[in-house]
């Protein structure tokens, strides 16, 4: 049995960590689904932005939009859910297969909101209406500005996607408020089945303290967090409180690893995807990390989820000055700064296509031909 079946048979779901035009019009993400049992995938700025520069798959769609009078944050979120309903309806029959509990693909709101839990909230709303799939997640970053934008969004029926995690008590929050939701749902007499997901980063850990830390701990704090996290999951889901929402027809919030391609180029390849084997999670991979769990990886077995290991690791990289709930503090800082250069990268980007590519319809025009075009989703 390979690596990804054994993965498969143990409970965890594999997605992908990435999403383009043309992943999805040359059969690559069928491929994917076919052959590696993917059933999900991820989505973020940065991801758009490499795939809107990478070439010209959605010059034509920048060009209709444009000629539409779309610009901006609108054009960009019209483009992103044209990819993202196509990977929907790919994933559509492991979500019905599942009932709904996976094939999920994910749509992030602007980061230039995270501090706005007004606009977030109407933002997920927006993109969950507008993207009209039932299999679409709306992240929503777990920042304490964004924990009761996640409770409203669950509370009205959106499901979210809690991005931007890094630690066991910044998982609890958002664990809470998405309790909080369903038990507001349940109240209110609304059925309590919105699904959610819990997304902790993994490798970014060990790239901030590997520089700082004895040979010995290098990429295994990430590992040691991811540890800590998912017993708290299991503890958590095993309350009198957990317990009575599943039986009133509610579903856990499951718990993702995200950041699982390894960045130290000393490390195995598939270093977090051996190590982050656990039943009912979900790891979602960049492409060529998949490609190679597919490859060679080796599944040792899965996490202990008892906690004993993760809690003596964390306290060696106390003992070497490593501040883990400062760093969790500033990782989700950074990462949410990460996220607002590249959504305005991205913005720039569609800004100046949409700006190039209308002086090129205008030459075309006053020439009396059409300019080419680009096969794209419609």
């Amino acid at each position: 049995m390979n690596a990804i079946r054994q993965l498969r048979k143990l409970g965890q779901s594999l997605w992908l960590d990435n999403i383009t035009r043309e992943l999805i019009d040359q059969g690559g993400l069928a491929r994917y689904i076919k052959d590696f049992a993917v059933t999900g995938l991820t989505s973020n700025p940065t991801i758009f932005d490499a795939a809107i520069g990478s070439g010209s798959a959605y010059d034509e769609g920048i060009r209709e939009k444009t000629a539409e009078g779309k610009s901006g944050e609108a054009l960009f979120i019209e483009l992103a859910l044209e990819d993202l309903r196509a990977a929907a309806d790919q994933f559509r029959p492991a979500h019905d297969a599942s009932d709904g509990v996976d094939g999920w693909v994910s749509m992030e709101i602007s980061p230039l909101l995270a501090a706005n839990t007004h606009d977030s909230i109407k933002s997920a709303r927006n993109i969950y209406q507008q993207g009209a799939r039932p299999n679409l997640l709306v992240k929503i970053p777990g920042t304490p500005e964004g924990t009761f934008a996640i409770e409203e969004s669950i509370f009205a029926g959106v499901p979210i996607n809690v991005t931007l995690l890094f630690s066991r008590e910044q998982y609890l929050a958002s664990a809470e408020a998405y309790l909080r939701g369903i038990e507001r749902r349940i109240a209110a007499g609304r059925d309590p089945r919105v699904a959610s997901v819990a997304s902790l980063f993994v490798s970014r850990w060990d790239v901030a303290v590997n520089d700082r830390v004895p040979i010995e701990l290098r990429n295994r704090l990430g590992i040691a967090v991811a540890n800590s996290v998912y017993r708290a999951y299991q503890d958590l889901y095993a309350t009198p409180r957990c317990r009575a929402l599943i039986q009133a027809g509610a579903r856990p919030q499951r718990l993702l690893w995200a950041s699982t391609g390894t960045k130290d180029p000393r490390a195995t390849d598939t270093l977090y995807v051996e190590a982050l084997a656990a039943p009912d999670t979900i790891n979602t991979l960049p492409e060529k990390t998949l490609r190679a769990f597919a490859d060679h990886g080796l599944l040792k077995g899965p996490m202990s989820g008892t906690g004993d290991v993760a809690d003596k690791m964390l306290g060696l990289f106390a003992g070497v000055g490593i501040d883990v709930d400062k760093l969790a503090s500033q990782l989700q800082r950074e990462g949410a700064q990460a996220f607002v250069v590249s959504w305005k990268e991205l913005l720039q980007r569609i800004a100046a296509k949409s700006a190039t590519l209308s002086d090129a319809h205008q030459q075309y025009s006053r020439a009396g031909t059409d300019p080419p075009r680009t096969p794209g989703i419609h």
